[in-house]
């Protein structure tokens, strides 16, 4: 045995070092490394360039157009870029790689994500970005950011992603609903609605914002950058472009963190958490099943609730735990920052702004089957007949003195008829059922 030992022993050290030196031989120096990554970033700035383009926003009453950017994200010309860039502009235009320049309409904007979706023209298939998985981001991992800031075009920045979840006090105060990525790859004024690369070069996010250190100079930058993840982001777009807005679900309290769940500071009157039974000093600590600590994460499941659904909310209530069932409603337009005006006679008889019946309302409003005809409440005026009957917003008006409503036109046409009408009698369905309302007028 001991004989058979010493005959492999010089065979195995042979092998030993002979598979060492292979091994050494295949490793790449520094230089062939940092080439690597060098030429990494460069096919994807390459490769990315063409459906990156300058946004430029102008409105007659401006003494200049807003800049930014934007990317192509559906080849038929769909155009992803932020809402604070396009917000109250009148005219759009686009600029692509080859300088050239188009102008673009607005397909829908949302002012509470920071998400607006442009679209322009064209015979030829643009070239585009694909989204990424932004929940597989990692902390830590490149990040690469091109964009127009200074409208210096197509500038290419690096860095890593710096955290994820990030909610940003003190940053831009219309934006609600905040789950940012935070990158210090540099952006700047321009860069917003470009896009945040990873090394595959898909978008994780799109650049929103910086926060700069206080009395920092207005040119200058010096604070960490934040991108809307991608996920967001394409449930946002694809809303926009098959509706133009976003239908939010809607709670009704002001809250905070404490160190149990959301502590509800107060309660608005007569809103789904007042009808629901939650109480001043609350705290949620479950929502449908999921418990809840941060508010950021709190208001998105609020949001993206089914309209007219009831949740099932968990609250601690003086030590003792609480089952609550809460109708959720739709976010009211006025929290949503969208100014409104009328000349339709639905508004000025019965202080009712509707809509048609779009395909999709079905899946946001849990009241409504495909089979449903009518016209959707999208805002009621304080004090007006419509209020005083309590017709609710997101309500489907199915007729008028018994007769159907197929579309706004013919709900215009009923009331224009009934100029003179004392009151009105309307069949709505709603999270309440399926009711008539008497509608008192005002003469």
């Amino acid at each position: 045995m001991r004989k058979n030992i010493y005959l492999y022993c010089p065979l195995f050290i042979f092998f030993v070092i002979f598979s060492s030196c292979v091994y050494r031989t295949k490793q790449p120096s520094n230089l062939e490394l940092l080439s690597a990554i060098e030429n990494a970033f460069v096919d994807i700035a390459t490769t990315s360039k063409p459906a990156i383009v300058g946004v430029f926003a102008g409105n007659p009453k401006w003494d200049s157009p807003r800049w930014g950017s934007g990317f192509f994200f559906r080849q038929d010309g769909y155009i992803l870029t932020n809402d604070h860039i396009v917000h109250g502009a009148e005219y759009y235009k686009v600029r692509l790689l080859d300088s050239s320049t188009l102008d673009a309409k607005l397909v829908g904007t949302d002012i509470n994500t920071d998400v607006a979706v442009l679209k322009v023209d064209g015979d030829q298939e643009f070239p585009i970005l694909q989204l990424a998985d932004s929940e597989k981001v990692r902390v830590g991992q490149f990040a690469i950011a091109i964009g127009n800031p200074f409208q210096l075009d197509y500038t290419v920045t690096t860095g890593v992603v710096s955290g994820k979840g990030r909610s940003v006090l003190g940053g831009l105060s219309f934006i609600r609903y905040e789950n940012f990525i935070q990158t210090d790859a540099w952006i700047n004024t321009g860069s917003s609605g470009g896009p945040l690369l990873n090394i595959q070069g898909e978008v994780i996010g799109i650049n929103a914002l910086i926060r700069k250190v206080e009395n920092t100079p207005a040119p200058a930058r010096a604070g960490a950058g934040f991108a809307i993840p991608s996920n967001l982001v394409n449930t946002i777009g694809n809303q926009l472009m098959a509706k133009g807005k976003i239908i939010r679900g809607y709670l009704g309290i002001i809250m905070r963190e404490v160190s149990q769940g959301i502590q509800v500071r107060n309660v608005y009157f007569d809103t789904p958490a007042y009808r629901g039974g939650l109480e001043q000093h609350d705290i949620i600590v479950e929502y449908n099943g999921k418990k809840v600590q941060k508010i950021h994460e709190f208001r998105m499941l609020i949001a993206e609730s089914q309209v007219g659904k009831e949740s099932i909310i968990k609250v601690l209530r003086r030590g003792q735990e609480r089952t609550l069932n809460v109708t959720i409603a739709e976010l009211p337009p006025e929290f949503a920052g969208t100014p409104f005006e009328s000349e339709s006679v639905s508004w000025k008889m019965l202080g009712l702004a509707v809509r048609k019946l779009e395909k999709g309302d079905y899946q946001r409003y849990a009241y409504l089957t495909d089979k449903d005809r009518g016209v959707i409440v999208e805002r009621v005026k304080k004090n007006a007949p419509g209020f005083n009957a309590k017709i609710p917003r997101g309500a489907l008006i199915l007729a008028i003195n018994g007769k159907e409503i197929s579309d706004v036109q013919t709900l215009e046409a009923l009331l224009q008829a009934e100029q003179d009408a004392l009151e009105l009698i309307l069949d709505i369905k709603s999270s309440h059922g399926t009711e008539k309302l008497t509608v008192q007028l005002q003469k």
